[in-house]
């Protein structure tokens, strides 16, 4: 009779602990994540990389985030709701923090997504919870993949002076990652992405260091908080179908003009960003990359910057396992953001030259997976 007992018991369990899993699990499905981000319990995760995201669905008209900088300073968050972009949050330094996300229309649900504003390089910005009444997603369609690597520029560094301006401030108070060219032109080719990006990095040296005192955009690549913490690896799910490089600006750069400076090394270069790219291969077989030149390079540099690209291009070309890489050339541009780089204009204006290069390209891709 005990073991009767005993056995309708671990039954029962059995039964309470495999239906507490699946609420538990569905629970989980309720928010969304995007980017580089770290996973921790209870729905928490942190935003690690420029442009990660949380976002999920909830009834009613009000809700509120709760949200905390990582660092011993201000970090930001832009804020999409229902699709439409509604503003920067300022998360001040200390304690998890609530913010208010007030609603209006007649819509009886809403979808929320917080994307970090800055990159990785000022530190994580830890999502707590929020208090809304979550509601299932729809399931998302399957969408093409993209994957941004790059610099200062693909991280959408000083590109948003709307609250403080340039000459105020810190550095960082004019990040804006949502408004950088790569999640613009990913919205309107409808992309998933990923931005890889290190603001002041080159592929072989940085914009005020020789590769002395700091580490390289080949150096961090794999590690999840591009930084040379290497016990936290990035895991390299995410697939993309294009990868694009947008390093050479901090290469090709004089620094800060007080630093000694030597000549470009067009050899070194050309030699790490090959190695670079098996890199990216060794991660992502079945993608397709585009080398990008940069818009901040101009006149006789941006020629020895297309030569080198080509070098590297050209060491590929017997390359029987991949996909042709590619190049694309931005017009130069005066950029008009803070510490002459580009504003959110700009971002647009790049966005805009790339987004039909991108699209032929994924368009080809298509054609050629029916075939």
């Amino acid at each position: 009779m005990i073991l009767k007992k005993c056995s309708l018991f671990i039954l029962l369990f059995s039964f309470w602990f495999h239906s507490f899993s699946q609420i538990a699990e569905t629970k989980r499905t309720f928010i969304s994540h995007s980017g580089r981000v770290e996973l921790l319990n209870d729905n928490k995760l942190i935003l690690v990389g420029a442009a990660s995201s949380v976002s999920f669905n909830f009834k009613g008209n009000s809700c509120s985030i709760s949200l905390q900088s990582l660092v011993d300073h201000q970090n930001y968050v832009s804020i999409e709701l229902d699709g439409k972009y509604v503003g920067r949050i300022r998360i001040e330094k200390g304690e998890i923090k609530s913010f208010p996300i007030e609603v209006s229309g007649k819509k009886k649900t809403h979808q929320i997504a917080i994307y970090k504003a800055t990159e990785a390089a000022i530190g994580g910005i830890l999502f707590a919870g929020t208090t809304a009444n979550l509601v299932e997603s729809p399931t998302p369609k399957t969408k093409k993949k993209i994957e941004l690597i790059g610099d200062s520029i693909t991280c959408g560094f000083g590109n948003d002076s709307s609250t403080i301006p340039c000459e105020k401030g810190e550095w960082y108070d004019h990040h804006n990652a949502y408004w950088a060219y790569g999640p613009i032109l990913s919205r309107a080719l409808d992309l998933d992405y990923v931005l890889s990006s290190v603001s002041g990095y080159g592929m072989y040296r940085n914009w005020n260091d020789e590769h002395i005192e700091q580490p390289i955009i080949p150096d961090v690549y794999e590690n999840l908080n591009l930084n040379t913490d290497s016990s936290k690896p990035y895991d390299f799910q995410f697939q993309p179908d294009l990868v694009s490089i947008c390093l050479g600006t901090n290469d090709l750069s004089e620094g800060d003009g007080k630093k000694p400076r030597l000549p470009f090394n067009e050899e070194k270069f050309v030699s790490n960003y090959i190695e670079f790219v098996k890199t990216v291969y060794k991660h992502a077989p079945n993608t397709r990359i585009v080398l990008l030149n940069s818009p901040m390079v101009s006149g006789e540099k941006n020629q020895v910057f297309i030569k080198c690209l080509k070098q590297v291009i050209q060491a590929f070309e017997n390359d029987k396992t991949h996909k042709t890489i590619e190049l694309f050339e931005f017009q130069p541009m005066s950029p008009k953001g803070c510490g002459y780089h580009p504003n959110i204009d700009d971002d647009k204006v790049m966005a805009n030259q790339l987004i039909p290069y991108l699209k032929k390209i994924l368009d080809e891709m298509s054609i050629h997976k029916k075939n």
